[in-house]
């Protein structure tokens, strides 16, 4: 059987990299044929496609000769002296990747900017391995419609989670879809006591090492509203049979509840490369993808119901999308408006999601989703926030 041929977009990104440590670790099953990024690191990139011996890399920002200097260096130190990928630059460069034939697309880009690419992966035919939520998020029925039945396979560890618990019935017996949160750095603590924590205290997540803005998501809990919009644009389960429970340990992923009464879940220790193996892979496990939970060691794992008045951002999430239409892409570009200002020390950390609800607010919506549209919707939001939070300041 030949390997499934991989593109990675985002490649140098947390997601990226450890999607080719997977492939790394299994050479009879993946081939990775093309990589893009952000460019803000040219160099690992051009190591990425020596390593791998990508077809085609592509940067949204920075310079071609630049890249081809670097990459003939890493080739050189390689032994490889004839190893000439085609390199794509420019704001359309992820998209044009993505749009390269193969097996299965990974798009592990951060933020809505993922969006064209996603929809560039699907009209392929190929399978997307998504942990570009935004995309799905703010492209709602875009996205629905340009995927065919099962196209789309989550990498979230949430969603993934969700994926394999469904193997356990029909989707008329599914009752519910039961996400878990970390409760981030800020568990337990109340609204009060949330309006002078810092942003080196919203970094320090317990769990995950990731990039400022999804920790700083995780932090607020924004991050887990977005995942609830996602699971409701992915499985079809209405918003008001998505629960949130928090669960510090991260073992347990998320679960699935069933009409008799039986609940579901997938656990295993945090580590981001097996949802990453099963969507590449699926529906096919990848042997050894992570290391299982230790049962020869005590362990406790607990859950604890969702304060939502300390943390409002999973209300709000699903309020946007009970409005549908542009409304998750406000959600989502005013909430990265203000995260930005919390960390450049303009606003409070509460002030994040109060913020996002006031713009929400004001938003009238779309009467047509088009990727024309969401840009729209996203920059008016991005502005009114700027205005609003420059208000506030006066």
């Amino acid at each position: 059987m030949q390997p499934r041929k991989i593109v990675i977009l985002g490649s140098t990104g947390s997601i990226g990299t450890q999607a080719i440590d997977v492939v790394d670790a299994a050479p009879h099953l993946f081939e990775v044929v093309a990589l893009s990024a952000g460019g803000g690191n040219l160099e690992l990139i051009a190591q990425q496609a020596v390593h791998t011996r990508a077809q085609a890399v592509g940067i949204a920002d920075g310079d071609a000769g630049s890249l081809e200097q670097l990459i003939n260096a890493a080739a050189g130190q390689a032994g490889l002296r004839n190893f000439r990928p085609e390199i794509f630059v420019g704001p359309n460069a992820s998209t044009e990747i993505a749009a390269i034939e193969c097996d299965v697309v990974l798009n592990g880009i951060t933020g809505s900017i993922g969006l064209a690419p996603t929809l560039a992966a699907l009209g392929t035919g190929a399978t997307l391995a998504l942990a570009n939520k935004e995309s799905l998020i703010v492209g709602g029925s875009l996205v629905k419609a340009a995927a065919c039945d099962g196209q789309i396979v989550p990498v979230d560890s949430e969603h993934s989670a969700i994926a394999q618990c469904l193997r356990s019935g029909t989707p008329g017996e599914v009752d519910k879809l039961i996400l878990t949160a970390s409760g981030g750095p800020f568990r337990g603590r109340s609204r009060e006591q949330l309006r002078d924590v810092t942003p080196q205290e919203a970094l320090a997540h317990p769990t995950w090492d990731m990039g400022l803005m999804v920790t700083t998501n995780s932090a607020s809990l924004v991050n887990k509203g977005l995942e609830v919009i996602e699971a409701h644009l992915l499985f079809d389960v209405p918003l008001d049979r998505i629960d949130v429970v928090v669960h510090p340990q991260s073992v347990v992923h998320s679960m699935v509840q069933f009409v008799d009464g039986s609940i579901i879940a997938q656990a295993s220790p945090p580590d981001m490369r097996l949802p990453i193996a099963l969507g590449l892979g699926w529906p096919d496990r990848v042997p050894r993808a992570a290391t299982p939970c230790d049962w020869s060691q005590a362990t406790s794992w607990t859950f604890e119901p969702l304060d939502s008045v300390a943390f409002p951002a999973v209300e709000l999430a699903k309020e946007a999308a009970k409005q549908g239409s542009t409304y998750p892409a406000v959600f989502n570009a005013a909430n990265e408006e203000a995260v930005t200002a919390f960390h450049g020390g303009h606003i409070r950390f509460t002030d994040v999601v109060d913020t996002v609800e006031s713009v929400l607010s004001e938003h009238s919506g779309s009467s047509e989703l088009t990727v024309e549209s969401v840009l729209d919707a996203e920059k008016w939001a991005r502005t009114r926030t700027h205005d609003r939070l420059a208000t506030s300041a006066r």
